[in-house]
């Protein structure tokens, strides 16, 4: 249960803001089918963390336990000053044509390639031996995070503070890695 809840927390937090968050918007002012682009992050996402799950994993094994507590607090530490750095959408980036599942699935797939969520998967995946915790709760976490903003579209954007919210990321990303740091020093 600690592996889904720190899982879905630290995502959910994590997303707030991102790239593929602000993605969503794009997606749902250009396409206006909600449903289309929900099933499409979702497949997306159980694609994208499932691979970064098993890479951890397999990581994960590789290392003695406290080895492995370090690496994890120092890429929770990292991520929490990565988190810093607010991601933006590029007003000219182009949607393909296609169907929004597809259109959906191909970009939030590409675009959760290197992004911090997903090496949040593979370190969380690498700490935790239940990488099925590990992947439902970050699945769930980034759709907390992105079905709001596919149904609610650009309506709220400018309202929420996201600046803010990055903030609270970083603190909590800052927490999990001392957290991870300490326990190997013990």
């Amino acid at each position: 249960m600690e592996a889904f809840l720190v899982s879905l927390t630290s995502v959910a937090i994590a997303e707030i803001g991102d790239r593929t968050q602000l993605l969503s918007l794009a997606l749902a002012a250009h396409y206006r089918k909600p449903y289309l682009i929900v099933a499409g992050i979702f497949l997306a996402t159980i694609a994208n963390h499932s691979i970064a799950g098993l890479l951890g994993a397999w990581f994960g094994r590789l290392l003695t336990p406290t080895v492995l507590d370090v690496m994890v607090g120092v890429s929770m530490v990292a991520m929490a000053i990565w988190v810093l750095r607010a991601d933006t959408l590029n007003p000219g980036t182009e949607v393909s044509s296609r169907s929004a599942f597809i259109a959906t699935l191909l970009t939030f797939f590409i675009a959760e390639i290197g992004d911090k969520t997903q090496i949040a998967t593979l370190a969380l995946a690498a700490a935790y031996p239940n990488l099925v915790a590990v992947v439902t709760g970050t699945t769930i976490a980034m759709l907390i995070a992105n079905i709001p903003a596919v149904f609610l579209g650009d309506a709220l954007s400018g309202r929420l503070p996201i600046r803010q919210m990055n903030y609270v990321a970083s603190l909590l990303f800052g927490v999990l890695g001392a957290v991870f740091i300490i326990r190997a020093l013990m």
